[in-house]
């Protein structure tokens, strides 16, 4: 039943335009335009080397925060989980089906975002595990923090809230296009403590400075996966 839910939550996801267009275009384009064109001061080293990292932290907040925290309030405000609620899935199989959707999207995104950097001339570092762990902890983070949002805003509240981390994170906040160093150090003390700062710092340490394992990075993301994650399945509402 997990199964055959996620596979429906994803022909559905994949189906939306306005998602595809929010976790597949707008991350590539951002990446060959900003790879391509000196817009922005990446500091020493090519642009995609910085960017493709950050790139790919966008695409994880694209998919398990913004797009699942809109789908999962509408979702929640046409009575549609309460519906599913009352099914033979349980409520923690939904939710189980939900991230494995989550989880395909996120491969083919990765797959595409890594096949654009590479035709742009990206030579990646550091292992695979590594990146693994830091792309799981991060989509545990945002998930959490985007059905905590989903399962206690309005509908509406929840789209325009997501909508807007996602623009403001995207243009400066986050690490993903602007380097953290560019703001001043109280800013970057309370940016770099977020959880897309945390993923794209992290994403970069491995992929461009060829580290291990970024452990400080991978202890803010599991700390707001725990947090996210607690107050989400405490505070839920299913209708």
């Amino acid at each position: 039943m997990i199964a055959a839910q996620a596979a429906l939550e994803t022909r559905m996801l994949l189906r939306n335009g306005e998602q595809l267009l929010l976790t597949v275009i707008i991350p590539s384009l951002l990446l060959v335009l900003f790879s391509t064109v000196d817009i922005v001061d990446t500091g020493e080293g090519r642009a995609v080397d910085f960017l493709a990292p950050g790139v790919l932290a966008l695409a994880v907040m694209s998919t398990a925060f913004t797009g699942q925290a809109i789908a999962t309030g509408f979702e929640r405000r046409y009575g549609v989980l309460k519906r599913l609620g009352a099914s033979p899935l349980p409520r923690w199989a939904l939710m189980a089906a939900k991230t494995l959707s989550v989880l395909a999207t996120e491969v083919l995104q990765i797959a595409l975002l890594t096949l654009i950097a590479f035709g742009l001339g990206w030579s990646p570092q550091g292992g695979p595990v590594a990146v693994a762990v830091l792309l799981v902890a991060g989509t545990a983070a945002f998930s959490g923090l985007g059905l905590l949002m989903a399962g206690t805003l309005r509908a509406e509240a929840t789209l325009a809230a997501a909508n807007l981390v996602f623009l403001l994170l995207l243009v400066g906040g986050g690490g993903v296009i602007v380097p953290l160093d560019r703001f001043p150090e109280a800013a970057q003390a309370v940016l770099s403590l977020l959880p897309i700062s945390a993923l794209s710092d992290g994403l970069r340490e491995v992929l461009r400075d060829g580290a291990s394992m970024p452990w400080g990075d991978l202890g803010i993301l599991t700390g707001w996966a725990v947090l996210g994650l607690a107050a989400a399945a405490r505070f839920f509402r299913w209708e």
